[in-house]
């Protein structure tokens, strides 16, 4: 085998991950580290508490909450017998099992509002594709206990704090409403009524989701369908006055915050719980990054008492590839890459790595041994900002070589120094790290 080069397939006893799954190796990691930080970081500001649910439910939690002629429910679920004869399944979203919990718990009965995030993965049976994993990631947040307007607009805002906190200020904000229930019922007829007589000619999806699930189809990927679609009713055309009022507030909260959104009045978004404020976070390269709304009957339909609620989740994989894309130099690299050859000054680089890491570097060994060329290289390609090199001669005398990677300048420094140069070294590293920026 090649080194750095992957199994053949046709190698003997070779296992692959499944399909639809992908291992997240260590050159892509950082990302994921620096979105979960950048996640901690915001959502904790806006008062938001981490909850984790079980990886599998009970079926009847997403068939109940999710919706029977859902493609998620009908189509998409890994659902299973365990030993016990009981039907469970693997996690399709987040929002069902943290309303679950919430009821199951109590936490309603601690009054006012909950404010849950969640992060972590979920499973849907659907064929793999780019940023589009059978085991995929949401990052997702719930705000309970509030049918305020100003939720709608603070949640959504939160949304856009996040993306753009992790770079990705380039994404497109669609914003509907769905109206009541009675408001949907009413405009399904309508969209029945006028789909009716198309049938035929529309996708094979569609003519399903016709008695299934209608709204659905607005969301067809079918260019036939899509062409049918242009006459189609509207769903605002639907909306009662209230509802419609209700809509114009929000609007004009998120116009107030300075955050920029388009209205799609065909976005409905793909699961029955939701009401009033749908919304969506696209990108030219993967689709739909995010999204959410409002599902005000969800917490009852599940056997809880009335609540009212809203949230979101975005899809770490397509955000992740949208960075990766935008950045594509590693995140969190080592600050400092220490080389050494010889007895002492390896003993010594060992020390030295350690006091570096204790007073809040990241700092790499080198642990080949090789020679000076060879370890030479490997800094390079690690994307640290400079280099230690102790050799024979730096042992004796207690110093050290700083090589600065990206302009070649070189300096000994007595080892007993080294600690009160610690904030100088961290204005040198900003330095350089910025001139990279600049210089990618």
């Amino acid at each position: 085998m090649v080194p750095g080069k992957p199994f053949s397939k046709q190698h003997m006893g070779f296992i692959q991950a499944q399909r639809g799954t992908r291992d997240i190796l260590p050159d892509e990691i950082a990302y994921w580290q620096q979105v979960e930080a950048t996640a901690r970081s915001i959502l904790s500001r806006a008062a938001f508490a981490e909850i984790r649910t079980p990886i599998f439910e009970q079926t009847d939690l997403f068939e109940r909450g999710i919706g029977e002629a859902t493609d998620v429910v009908g189509k998409e679920m890994y659902t299973f017998l365990d030993k016990g004869e009981r039907s469970l399944t693997l996690r399709p979203e987040g929002t069902a099992g943290v309303v679950r919990s919430f009821i199951e718990h109590g936490l309603h009965a601690q009054g006012g509002v909950q404010r849950l995030w969640y992060m972590g993965p979920m499973f849907r049976y659907e064929r793999p594709g780019t940023g589009r994993q059978r085991q995929f990631h949401q990052l997702g947040l719930e705000l309970l206990g509030s049918g305020d307007v100003r939720a709608d607009a603070e949640v959504i805002a939160i949304a856009v704090d996040f993306l753009q906190t992790v770079g990705l200020t380039d994404l497109q904000l669609e914003l509907n409403s769905l109206g009541t229930r009675g408001d949907r019922a009413q405009y399904r007829s309508l969209l029945v009524d006028y789909l009716t007589p198309y049938k035929a000619d529309l996708d094979p999806d569609s003519q399903d989701r016709l008695t299934r699930n209608p709204l659905r189809i607005l969301d067809s990927k079918d260019a036939k369908t899509q062409a049918i679609l242009q006459a189609a009713p509207l769903l605002g055309q639907s909306l009662s006055a209230a509802s419609q009022e209700r809509f114009a507030k929000v609007q004009q909260l998120l116009t107030d915050l300075g955050i920029v959104y388009t209205i799609n009045p065909k976005l409905v978004r793909g699961l029955d719980y939701y009401s009033h404020t749908a919304f969506e976070f696209q990108s030219v390269q993967f689709g739909t990054v995010g999204g959410g709304g409002r599902y005000d009957g969800l917490v009852t339909e599940l056997g809880g008492p009335e609540t009212l609620a809203i949230g979101w989740a975005i899809g770490l994989e397509r955000l992740i590839g949208l960075l990766q894309q935008l950045n594509p130099a590693q995140p969190g690299t080592a600050d400092f890459y220490v080389v050494s050859r010889g007895e002492a000054a390896e003993a010594q680089a060992l020390k030295l790595v350690q006091t570096l890491r204790g007073a809040g570097f990241k700092a790499e060994l080198d642990l080949s041994g090789s020679a000076f060329g060879k370890q030479f290289k490997r800094a390079d390609r690690s994307g640290a900002a400079a280099c230690f090199i102790l050799g024979d001669a730096e042992a004796a005398n207690k110093t050290v070589q700083l090589k600065w990677l990206a302009t070649g300048e070189q300096q000994a420094i007595a080892q007993a120094d080294l600690p009160a140069l610690t904030d100088t070294f961290r204005q040198q590293i900003a330095q350089s790290r910025e001139q990279s920026s600049a210089d990618v």
